[in-house]
């Protein structure tokens, strides 16, 4: 689910920054693991930020301040018998958290004990209204009190910015006793106004319409839905309608699955727009509740990707099972993070083993081609994109950057026409591309044909993206080229600001600046070039131009293509 843009401010930032704060001095004899851990905090490293707090919670076991933060940690990393341990000890102490709070309320629930006394949240703000009380609803549930439970829900929606989350959760725990028809009242918009569902919530609500002998309308949800973004249980479930396969309702079956949906709807809202930490613990309270959330796995295991703790990305990644719809995405993510880990042969291995247990899912190919032209290989990399256009419909608009990328690759091997030919091909698809254009542009001033076309799309690439310094090294590039030397200066200019420390963009200043006589800064611009350590054959016709100037340089150059040519013949 999403929320309206006040409700994506709200997150309860206030409890968890505290935590992560120095807090109290820890005591003589603690400053150790205390510093080592505050510093693995700072580099997002949970593995070693746990182990040196749980020294230090040893060493100093009252400190309140240390057992909040390794509890942060080991939740983090997934140690969630270590964190359960650490959360009593602070509640024994006489600490009121509202990590705490969640941590042994979750392991309540998970086993099942609703009607164990649950531990009060200690801050009433942000989002924890609306996480105590729909997870409140969810323990009524496992009680057996319905009525108190939609009372609960009720009660939840009375605020504007929690009523669609609040009525989305009352739908799942209608499906989960069998009301379905009440269900898709809520989910279809008829009872309380139209909710905006994730692509998450459109599979529960496809699953419903199919219990009330709705096939068609399911099918024609699920359609609209993969129309406008990707979802790989979507597509399953499109998959299986079409086949006539009998369909269960399983999205949510007790009260453990729906508290594990309600940490998961609180991770997908902070996503991207909170500290890391504040998605791992939700995300582990939904993994903690429901093994097989294999969303809440995928978040787990891209947000560890994210802030490049790849081995433990790697791991969680592999958790995702090979039956599930979702196993490719899950198994090209652990790719890229093994490919970020420096395990570039190992992520070849797993995209090249998948690409052959998915001979017929064209992203799967695409993936591998991106790893192998990464790595220069390019007459795999080549094959891998055939294999992926192959794969798209004819005139796919979303094939265009497999176009590029092939086309990037064409360029490399040589294969001039055919790289042109593909960059053309995704301009039809996708028209004023700015990489497209600058790409192309740039490659056609290089051969020296057709300028004033490459002109026309450098400055439209330009237009869209005025920022990028090596767009606006390509217009200026290109006006050089076209001898308009005067008009290369302000663009080759605004490119080094762009890209102040860039060994070729600081070239290409100077060789526009010694064409407009401005000699002593063109010597200026090739030293500074050279400071930034270019490869060696640049280098070296950096240091010739100094030696000799640019004039000289082009001379010899030319002469030297024409021998070249002349020994051809």
């Amino acid at each position: 689910m999403t929320a309206s843009s006040k409700f994506r401010d709200l997150v309860f930032t206030a409890a968890l920054a505290g935590l992560l704060a120095p807090g109290m001095a820890p005591a003589q004899g603690v400053s150790g693991p205390y510093l080592a851990a505050r510093q693995a905090t700072i580099a997002s490293d949970y593995d070693d930020a746990a182990k040196y707090y749980r020294k230090a919670i040893d060493r100093d076991q009252g400190n309140l301040t240390l057992l909040e933060n390794a509890l942060i940690s080991m939740i983090a990393l997934g140690d969630i018998e270590g964190a359960v341990e650490v959360a009593r000890r602070h509640l024994k102490a006489g600490g009121e958290n509202q990590i705490v709070a969640i941590t042994l309320n979750t392991l309540a629930i998970r086993d099942g004990k609703f009607d164990a006394e649950m531990v009060p949240s200690s801050d009433p703000q942000g989002l924890t209204p609306l996480v105590d009380g729909l997870i409140n609803a969810w323990i009524e549930i496992g009680r057996g009190q319905m009525s108190q439970a939609l009372a609960a829900f009720d009660a939840v929606a009375e605020t504007p910015d929690f009523a669609s989350f609040a009525r989305y959760q009352q739908s799942l725990a209608l499906a989960m006793v069998g009301d379905f028809e009440a269900a898709d009242d809520i989910l279809s918009g008829a009872k309380y106004g139209p909710l905006t569902l994730s692509t998450r919530g459109m599979e529960a609500h496809a699953q419903v319409l199919v219990q009330l002998d709705r096939s068609d309308d399911a099918l024609a949800l699920v359609n609209a839905a993969t129309e406008q973004s990707f979802s790989a249980e979507l597509n399953d479930l499109r998959d299986r309608l079409n086949a006539g396969e009998e369909i269960e309702y399983d999205f949510v079956t007790t009260p453990q699955h729906g508290a594990a949906e309600v940490y998961y709807n609180m991770a997908a809202i902070l996503n991207g727009r909170a500290a890391p930490e504040h998605i791992m613990i939700y995300s582990r309270m939904a993994e903690l509740l429901r093994e097989d959330h294999v969303p809440a796995l995928l978040t787990i295991a891209e947000t560890l990707d994210d802030i490049g703790q790849y081995d433990l990305a790697t791991k969680a990644f592999a958790r995702v099972p090979n039956t599930h719809p979702a196993y490719f995405i899950a198994e090209m993510g652990r790719a890229d993070s093994l490919y970020s880990a420096e395990r570039k042969d190992a992520s070849i291995e797993v995209l090249t083993a998948l690409s052959k247990a998915y001979p017929d899912t064209a992203v799967v190919h695409s993936a591998l081609a991106d790893l192998l032209s990464r790595e220069e290989r390019d007459e795999a990399a080549l094959a891998a994109y055939t294999r992926s256009l192959e794969l798209h419909e004819a005139n796919d608009r979303d094939a265009w950057p497999v176009h590029y990328a092939r086309g990037i690759v064409h360029e490399r091997m040589g294969n001039l026409a055919e790289m042109e030919a593909d960059f053309r091909t995704a301009l039809e698809m996708s028209p004023d591309q700015p990489d497209v254009l600058n790409y192309l542009g740039y490659s056609l001033v290089e051969q020296r044909i057709k300028l004033p076309e490459a002109l026309e799309m450098i400055k439209t690439a330009v237009e869209r993206r005025p920022d990028s310094g090596y767009i606006t090294d390509s217009l200026a590039w290109v006006y050089f080229r076209l001898g308009r030397y005067e008009d290369a200066v302000e663009p080759m200019e605004r490119a080094v600001e762009l890209l102040p420390v860039d060994p070729i963009v600081n070239d290409h200043l100077g060789d526009v600046y010694w064409k407009v006589n401005r000699f002593r800064e063109a010597e200026f611009q090739w030293k500074r070039a050279l400071s930034f350590e270019p490869e060696e054959a640049d280098a070296e016709r950096i240091r010739r131009k100094i030696e000799v100037g640019l004039d000289k340089v082009l001379a010899e150059e030319e002469a030297e293509a024409g021998e070249t040519q002349t020994a051809n013949d």
